[in-house]
C-alpha cells in the first residue's frame, strides 16, 4: 500500500487507493490507518463539493526510517539489551514476536488459508514499516532494501536484527503461517538483508 501512494503524484482518495491495489476498500482503510499512526502517511480532507463531507485525501510523506528521536531512543534500548541479557538475540526476537502480533493485530489480521498470501501480508507491512521490502513471486524470499534503524543495526546486530526477525514470526503467526525456516541474514549483499520466510 506505502508503495502504490509513493508513485502517487498528488493526494488521493481511499476508494482510488483501493482501485489502484485491487483491494478492497476496507482492507485499504485499516492499511491506511496503520500507515497513517506510523507517520508514513498524511490524511486531510478534500475541498468540499456538493453535499455531504468531504472524502479524504492520503498522500506519502517521504519519511524514510524512524525520526531521529526513535531511532536514538532504539540503540539506547539496543545497547541495553545487548549489554545486560545473557541471550540478547533470542530476547529481542522474543519482544519482536510481540510486536509483529500486534502490528498484523492492528491490520486487521487473521489467518488465511495460502501461505503466498499470508506471506504477502507480511511483505506488505514490512514495507508499510520502511523495508522496502522486494520479494519473489512466492513471497518466500525477500530482500529488504532499507532499514529503520540501519545506524542502530550496525552497532547492535543482535539485538536490533533479532527484533525484526521476531517481527516477522510475530505476524506470520497472526496470518496463520508457518514460521519454520523463516530466517534473516543482516547485511548479506551490498545494500540489502535478505529475509527468508520458510519454503514455497
Amino acid at each position: 500500500m506505502l508503495a502504490t501512494l509513493r508513485d502517487q503524484t498528488e493526494p488521493v482518495t481511499m476508494a482510488a487507493l483501493a482501485a489502484l491495489s485491487g483491494l478492497h476498500v476496507n482492507t485499504v482503510r485499516e492499511h491506511l490507518e496503520a500507515l497513517t499512526r506510523l507517520g508514513l502517511v498524511h490524511r486531510h480532507a478534500s475541498a468540499p463539493n456538493g453535499r455531504g463531507r468531504p472524502a479524504w485525501l492520503y498522500l506519502a510523506t517521504g519519511a524514510e526510517g524512524a525520526p531521529s528521536e526513535y531511532a536514538g531512543l532504539a540503540a539506547a534500548l539496543a545497547a541495553t539489551i545487548h549489554r545486560t541479557s545473557d541471550t540478547p538475540t533470542e530476547d529481542a526476537a522474543e519482544a519482536g514476536e510481540d510486536w509483529g502480533r500486534r502490528l498484523a493485530d492492528e491490520r486487521g489480521a487473521r489467518p488465511v488459508a495460502d501461505a503466498t498470501t499470508a506471506r504477502g501480508e507480511v511483505v506488505d507491512l514490512l514495507d508499510e514499516l520502511g523495508f522496502g521490502a522486494d520479494s519473489d513471486p512466492s513471497n518466500t524470499v525477500v530482500r529488504l532494501t532499507r532499514c529503520p534503524l540501519l545506524a542502530a543495526a550496525h552497532q547492535f546486530p543482535d539485538v536490533v536484527c533479532g527484533v525484526h526477525l521476531g517481527l516477522v514470526r510475530g505476524a506470520l503467526t497472526a496470518y496463520g503461517a508457518d514460521t519454520q525456516g523463516t530466517d534473516l541474514v543482516p547485511f548479506a549483499e551490498p545494500g540489502a538483508c535478505l529475509l527468508r520466510l520458510g519454503s514455497a
